[in-house]
């Protein structure tokens, strides 16, 4: 039948859920939340998110959750409200027992950053449990001679319930001879007494039936029944009664089995077998109880059992009866509590809160790795708990609350230098001897992009052939990068730059992937002779990093230029024409082959060779200068008509050559006119005369030339020294190839039979314009030639305009003449060209 819910009732409910809402609050920073116990699955708490300041997409985003330090996920968070929620049904007396406050502490752990809140949830009782006989049927055995006024103990209800909800008194049914005190006992709980008022007459009743009723202080009230019954005795009328009505006893947690705790004694006046008394527990003793302590029945000592867990239990109370062998059988009783003494045998916990998570190399000091909190099951100086950390690591504890602590970063981390950390905690209690536990904490270091490749070299030098094949391997580079995966992965370029006016990269290429340098075509070393490339090694981090290096590349000369005749021309025909008197005696200078080679070294040593002539033994080549002169003096039967063929070779390999004809008209009458010069030479002619006048002006005005650039050069010299302290001629100005607005380099060739020297000015990596003097020694006079620029075939325009300009004698004539004094001028010009650019 279904019992409708009345006005009063619903009075009740209301009042309830009122009391309910107004219970939560926060304490001390913390927040809590009161709620009863027994509350449905899925019953709101509270608003959390509210509470701790969050928003609703936090919750998800940072993956908050609720950890319970009970064992069991009581609570759960409702990820779309934010709200608190019960996870399953919660039994307040099963959580906290008798406590009077019960109260469940939370973790609500959130990442990204991590952070840690406290938060705790009372559990309130409600009257949800009846007090509750264990003896529903009890037997009271009293004889009749028992004088009024004597108590009887009877068994105490137990109620699970609290505060206003717990026992609170005892009724009994009504009986003339008996009535019920209750007496409360030092530990709060209240012990009914059955009282006699009036003496007992077993012949008038022999048993007596009384309810004993519990109630308790809840709304509704709940009760418990046990039905006692009586039955009167007759004879022994003396009880034992023990010395002390209650016995405290201490005994260590870790003490052996079978160890004495204590030795009770109750006496009994009566005589014989009424006066023997027998020792045991009582009747209500629990299990758990009997399970750890022993009585001996003849003595009244007690010993140790089983093993004792102060965590479990820090206190018994005993319940000790002591009955005689009369009859009827008399019994006394008294209490025994023990008290078990806390001994560090637990090793304190290192629990962790949230795993850690990886670290960038970067992060600042104070970042958050993991958090984590310490306990130990003992109590007092036991229970106290350090933690440490390895003093050499970058890492400290930052202590939080209530034993809760968060691992952060206090150094700068390297993942070059540790890619990982294994961060070994130890936690020590303060027991004696303390008890120690480790726990280790890997931390991997994520690396951040903070390396740039580094080159094995900070510049290369390469030595390359000239006319070597396009597509052919320059050189290679190579870098390295203490970064790790895309940050250590390099790519090589070339930066762009100008080479004669060029960009660098239409000579070469470059691999990016593994830093090896290709030409685009084959070099020639009279045109380029050293260049240099600037490269970049760049790694794949963002932001990326670079370095540079220079790559110097000089071209060797090769033997691919054939000697290139200067006199006599090519442009007067492939036959020159010589005329001599055939008075001419041995040793007669009848010309003079000139030749140039445009390689360098060894490669432009020139020699000279007579390799046909109509008569091979009137006529002589110096090897070296390749002056043509007779052996033997002319005679009458010589021919009038002599052809010689010339070749001229280089002493490259391999060997290059070429070859010039001299047709040679011998004539009756003709005088010798490089010896009338000779002694015509003091007296010297108009057009002589008119070539000294124009070299003393020339001179004159190099001269004034000269001072007023040593003038301007002294002006910047006082300048310089005033900013830099310094005026100074350094030598890689003279040499260097950095500078093309400064560069001068004076050549100078003593290698080969033909001494020259070579003026070059401007860029040396551009068309070099080049002013070379050749001079031969071993000749008898010393000739000087001009020549511009220096390549073969500016060496044969030059000759052109040469032979198109002067006769054929004339122009060994006055080059003998004038030899010495341009030679002078050269001299000077060459000195005034380095001022030049130096200023």
């Amino acid at each position: 039948m279904t019992k409708r819910m009345g006005y009063r009732d619903w009075g009740w409910l209301a009042l309830w859920w009122h009391h309910f809402f107004l219970l939560w609050s926060t304490i001390d920073g913390q927040t809590r939340y009161t709620i009863p116990e027994e509350l449905k699955q899925g019953s709101v708490v509270g608003n959390l998110a509210k509470d701790l300041g969050l928003g609703l997409s936090e919750i998800f985003d940072r993956k908050l959750r609720v950890a319970s330090e009970a064992g069991k996920q009581y609570f759960s968070v409702d990820a779309g409200k934010g709200e608190l929620v019960v996870n399953e049904r919660i039994d307040r007396e099963t959580l906290c027992g008798q406590s009077a406050s019960c109260v469940l502490p939370l973790q609500v752990v959130i990442e990204n950053p991590l952070q840690l809140y406290r938060i705790e949830v009372e559990i309130r009782d409600i009257n949800d449990n009846s007090p509750n006989f264990i003896t529903k049927e009890l037997t009271l055995k009293i004889a009749e001679s028992v004088v009024v006024g004597r108590r009887f103990s009877l068994e105490s209800a137990e109620d699970p319930d609290v505060g206003s909800n717990a026992l609170k008194y005892y009724t009994i049914s009504k009986d003339e001879c008996f009535s019920l005190k209750v007496k409360d006992l030092s530990n709060g709980r209240k012990a009914p007494e059955l009282v006699l008022e009036k003496p007992l007459d077993r012949e008038k009743q022999a048993v007596h039936q009384l309810l004993l009723t519990a109630l308790d202080g809840g709304n509704p009230v709940r009760s418990g029944t046990s039905q006692i019954t009586i039955t009167v005795l007759d004879v022994n009328d003396n009880f034992p009664v023990f010395e002390k009505a209650l016995y405290k006893v201490s005994i260590n947690e870790n003490s052996p089995k079978g160890t004495f705790m204590v030795k009770l004694k109750a006496i009994d006046i009566d005589d014989v077998q009424n006066g023997k008394v027998k020792y045991s527990f009582g009747e209500r003793t629990p299990n758990a109880v009997l399970s750890i302590f022993d009585i001996d029945s003849d003595t009244g000592e007690i010993f140790l059992k089983g093993e004792l867990d102060f965590e479990n239990a820090a206190t018994y109370e005993i319940d000790i009866s002591a009955k005689d062998n009369g009859t009827p059988e008399m019994e006394g009783q008294c209490s025994v509590q023990v008290e078990v003494v806390d001994v560090n045998d637990n090793p304190p916990e290192i629990i962790f809160t949230s795993k850690p998570s990886p670290l960038r190399e970067d992060a600042p000091s104070g970042t958050v790795v993991a958090l984590i909190s310490a306990r130990d099951l003992d109590s007092g100086n036991n229970g106290n708990v350090t933690l440490q950390l390895p003093r050499h690591y970058p890492f400290k504890l930052k202590p939080s609350f209530s034993n809760n602590y968060a691992v952060v970063t206090s150094g700068v981390l390297d993942r070059e230098s540790f890619s990982e950390y294994n961060i070994e905690i130890t936690a020590t209690d303060s027991g004696s001897p303390p008890l120690t536990t480790k726990k280790t904490i890997p931390v991997s270091i994520i690396d951040v992009n903070d390396n740039p490749p580094k080159f094995t070299q900070s510049s290369y030098d390469v030595y390359l052939k000239e006319n070597g094949l396009p597509g052919s391997t320059l050189s290679s580079v190579s870098a390295s990068d203490l970064d790790f995966g895309d940050n250590a992965k390099i790519s090589y370029s070339i930066l762009d730059s100008k080479v004669q006016g060029v960009s660098v990269s239409s000579y070469v290429y470059m691999n990016s992937d593994n830093g090896s340098i290709y030409s685009m075509h084959s070099f020639d070393y009279e045109t380029l002779k050293v260049f240099q490339i600037l490269v970049q090694a760049k790694d794949h981090g963002s932001p990326s990093l670079s370095s540079n290096a220079t790559v110097h590349v000089f071209i060797l000369d090769q033997n691919d230029n054939a000697p290139a005749v200067i006199y006599p021309s090519a442009a007067l025909g492939s036959l020159s024409h010589q005329k001599m008197p055939r008075s001419a005696k041995a040793g007669h200078l009848v010309t003079k082959v000139t030749a140039v080679d445009a390689d360098s070294g060894h490669n432009a040593w020139i020699s000279y060779k007579l390799a046909e002539a109509t008569d091979a033994s009137l006529f002589n080549v110096n090897l070296y200068t390749g002056e043509v002169r007779t052996k033997r003096a002319v005679s009458e039967q010589d021919d009038s008509s002599q052809r010689l063929l010339i070749e001229i070779k280089d002493d490259g390999e391999p060997v290059q050559s070429s070859t010039v004809t001299v047709a040679i008209l011998v004539e009756d009458g003709l005088q010798e006119p490089i010896l009338d010069l000779r002694q015509k030479a003091p007296e010297p002619g108009k057009k002589s005369g008119r070539i000294t006048l124009y070299l003393i002006l020339s001179l004159a005005s190099v001269s004034m030339l000269s001072l007023v650039t040593f003038f301007i050069l002294a002006v910047k010299c006082v300048r310089n020294s005033r900013s830099s302290g310094s005026c100074c001629m350094r030598l890689d100005d003279l040499d260097g190839y950095n500078n093309p607005n400064r560069n001068l380099q004076i050549q100078l060739n003593t290698d080969g039979p033909i001494k020259y020297v070579e003026v070059l000015g401007g860029d040396m990596l551009s068309q070099s314009q080049s002013f070379r003097s050749c001079l031969s020694p071993m000749s008898e006079f010393s000739d000087f030639t001009f020549v511009k620029p220096s390549s073969t075939t500016d060496f044969k325009e030059m000759i052109n305009v040469l032979d198109a300009s002067l006769p054929d004698s004339a122009w060994t004539f006055e080059s003998q003449q004038v030899s010495s004094e341009w030679q002078l001028i050269v001299t000077i010009m060459m000195f005034e060209c380095r001022l030049f650019s130096d200023v």
